[in-house]
Formats: C-alpha cells, structure tokens, sequence
C-alpha cells in the first residue's frame, strides 16, 4: 500500500488523504486561481481520483467558469480543489491544504503571462507562459486543436 498523506481546511471540518505521490506539483499565476483564493500564486497537486479520499466533512462547490468546479470548506472558505470537465479522472488539490505540504515541492510554474508583476518566480522551477507544455510534465490529455477543420 502506498503511503497516505492527509490534510484539511484551517478550521478542520473538512479532512482529506491521497494515497501515494501525485502526478503533478506546480505553482500558478493564473487571474482565476488567484480571484478564487486571493493570493498572488497558488500551489497545486494532481492525483488520481480514486487516490483521493474525504475522511470527514464535505465541500461546497462552485462552478468558477464553464469547464471548471472548485471545491471549499463551507464553514471556513478554504478553497481545497479543482476539477476540469475535460479531465473529470484527475482531482487538483491546494498543496498548502496537505499537513506536510513540503512533501511535494512545485517542479513547475504556469500561467506566467498572466502573473502579477510584482511576484517572484523560482528560476530552478520549469516556466510556462500557459499551461504545461512538456509532456513528460502535462497530466492531462492536449485539448483537442479546435482551429483545424
């Protein structure tokens, strides 16, 4: 059995574990994810679904544009997650929610053109104007290309 790795919101109603590492650890910039949680930059994890477990409590979800669903505690706002219709068998999850977000530490960053000026990169971490572009790092499959008939 792989290693469990639990976490939670800051007032701990809601408790969450993933079984073994996740596919995917990164640092957006986007407008969206830092509307949804007022901060400069957001940590992310990507796990498999079914490596993602509530062990108590529940979130509330909002549908934050057409293909996306973010998750929050009710009771203390903490956003917690973020799933992609198009990628319905990967759960994202705020790395800073884990007990020991050290754990896994960002390989990546993204959305840089969309990131504020005034907030530092890691010039050891992989750069990205969009989303991933290495796809020894995407974890979800390439939209498809809409331009070509």
């Amino acid at each position: 059995m792989d290693t469990l790795h639990p976490g939670g919101c800051l007032c701990g109603a809601f408790r969450y574990e993933i079984e073994g590492s996740p596919r995917s650890s990164s640092i957006c910039h986007c407008r969206s994810c830092r509307r949804a949680s007022g901060a400069p930059a957001v940590g992310w994890l990507v796990v498999d679904r079914e490596r993602f477990r509530v062990v108590s409590g529940e979130l509330r979800t909002i549908r934050s544009s057409p293909p996306v669903m973010r998750g929050f505690c009710p009771h203390c706002g903490t956003p917690v997650t973020y799933v992609h219709d198009d990628n319905p068998g990967f759960v994202e999850f705020t790395s800073a929610t884990l007990d020991r977000p050290d754990a896994f530490p960002p390989t990546h960053e993204i959305w840089l053109s969309e990131k504020i000026a005034w907030v530092a990169t890691d010039p050891a971490r992989r750069h990205f104007p969009r989303e991933t572009e290495d796809a020894a790092l995407r974890v979800f499959p390439q939209p498809p290309d809409r331009s070509r008939p």
